[in-house]
């Protein structure tokens, strides 16, 4: 029996690729992809900090709306101090549900990327034209916000149907960042082109490790400069993106943001010209560049 396949790209080994370069001659690519994200109460999906109770589910979506009251404003006093831009993986309903977020990303100057309406739902599973509609709103949502479009898409839940990629080209996006096969850039064919697949964390991204494996703060910092120091080894012989994945309901608590802290403070002191602290966007607009 064949295998079953997606036919969006071809298998790559890594080590069987033209060799390029980063802006500089760096030759690690590091961005921060905080996730910005808003709930619907009473109702829908959401990382929880203990089983659900019936809805409405109040200790839940308490503990997540944290995120945005308060732990967002610890994360972004850090990056400021280290100076380290980031890519804000935006739902459009967090210019409504929390004023004031988004902004101070912007204020900053950093990518804003879209990510679905809010994180109370999955995209893949509607039909085509809802899917679609899901898109084209939260895409004219952050159009009209920030004056410009967004070229990056998170799905919400990393949630695709089988047209997703098409229907993220169709819409203007020109990289997406759902499949994390990769620690490169990658072409994904569409039905009416391509788009890229820039490298986002499932490893190195705090929901999956604290919430899921149930690793606490220290774990997570570590595992971020263990990655970090093997990455930057291994960049010798062929460039690579790291990102780091970010919920300010889990990084943004007094207990965990001091191992981020450190974590992060280590990757600027271990940094050298071989490192590009960057955006995702700012990675596609690149690699989109070279002639390869």
């Amino acid at each position: 029996m064949p295998l079953i396949g997606h036919g969006r790209y071809p298998f790559s080994a890594i080590t069987q690729r033209p060799d390029f370069d980063w802006p500089g001659g760096a030759r690690l690519a590091v961005y921060l992809g905080m996730n910005l994200e808003c709930f619907d109460f009473g109702t829908g999906l959401g990382a929880e900090l203990a089983p659900g109770g019936p809805q409405p589910d109040v200790l839940n979506y308490a503990w997540r709306d944290y995120g945005n009251r308060v732990g967002v404003w610890r994360m972004l006093d850090l990056f400021d101090k280290l100076d380290l831009p980031c890519t804000a993986l935006t739902n459009s309903a967090m210019y409504d549900a929390a004023p004031g977020v988004v902004e101070a990303f912007r204020t900053r100057g950093d990518e804003i990327s879209g990510h679905g309406r809010t994180n109370s739902e999955r995209q893949g599973i509607l039909d085509e034209v809802a899917e679609a509609a899901l898109i084209e709103e939260a895409t004219a949502r952050i159009t009209l916000e920030e004056r410009c479009a967004p070229k990056g898409w998170l799905g919400p839940w990393i949630s695709q149907s089988r047209v997703t990629p098409d229907l993220l080209d169709e819409a203007g996006y020109e990289y997406l960042l759902d499949w994390c096969h990769d620690d490169q850039p990658v072409w994904m064919q569409t039905r009416g082109g391509r788009i890229l697949s820039v490298p986002y964390p499932q490893e190195l991204n705090d929901i999956p490790q604290i919430v899921g494996r149930k690793r606490e703060g220290a774990d997570f910092a570590d595992m971020i400069i263990d990655a970090f120091d093997v990455m930057l080894a291994e960049s010798a012989q062929r460039p690579l993106v790291m990102g780091i994945a970010l919920h300010a309901y889990l990084m943004g608590h007094p207990h965990r943001i001091k191992h981020l802290d450190r974590a992060l403070s280590t990757l600027k002191e271990r940094a050298d010209g071989r490192v590009w602290f960057t955006t995702a966007g700012a990675i596609s607009d690149h690699y989109r560049s070279l002639i390869l």
